[in-house]
């Protein structure tokens, strides 16, 4: 029973990562290139495990992407100042959570990278309507078969599945596609 569990899972896993769409991961990852080269700021946001997938692209882009280089990223997890997230969510509600930091921080030109299986929770919905308020660019990771996220994202990279795990497991590919072409000095970046 648990070894059917396993391949099953797999083998679902397999499938999802292989059909990621390619064309829009290197749309995204010479995005995040030019905002970068701009002096810009990349800011990512999500909840639960999705705020873990947005911590490690943060921490792929401003250590392992910067380290040593003469090009260097400038990036932000919206969620990883509990003190700020929880004054937000105590006085003025979770849907601000992400949006109003945006807006302390943001600037024209910046991008915006968030992440929601469901593609629509509410706080990460704001923060794309402050992104565009603030003329940020927008980078989701979602589901491709249900939610708001996948229509409002100026690139909206797509994973084929509703099931949580397996969208998280393919967010944390797709994390790793948009950071390790500048952890490992790929060619046309």
């Amino acid at each position: 029973m648990l070894e059917s569990f396993l391949t099953d899972y797999i083998s679902a896993l397999t499938r999802i990562t292989a059909e990621l769409p390619r064309d829009r991961i290197a749309e995204a990852v010479r995005h995040l290139a030019a905002v970068r080269d701009a002096g810009g700021t990349i800011f990512a946001a999500g909840n639960g495990g999705s705020s873990t997938v947005a911590s490690n692209l943060v921490v792929d882009l401003v250590k392992c992407g910067s380290y040593g280089k003469s090009k260097r990223f400038r990036a932000i997890n919206l969620a990883d100042s509990v003190s700020t997230t929880t004054a937000f969510a105590n006085d003025e509600g979770y849907d601000t959570v992400f949006a109003e930091p945006l807006r302390s921080f943001a600037a024209a030109g910046d991008v915006l990278v968030v992440i929601s299986g469901s593609g629509n929770s509410p706080n990460v919905l704001r923060a794309v309507e402050a992104a565009r308020e603030l003329d940020c660019s927008v980078i989701g990771l979602t589901s491709g078969e249900q939610g708001r996220l996948r229509e409002l994202a100026d690139i909206p990279l797509l994973v084929p599945s509703t099931h949580m795990g397996r969208l998280e497991d393919a967010f944390f590919v797709l994390s790793h596609a948009l950071a390790y072409p500048f952890i490992e000095d790929v060619q046309g970046v």
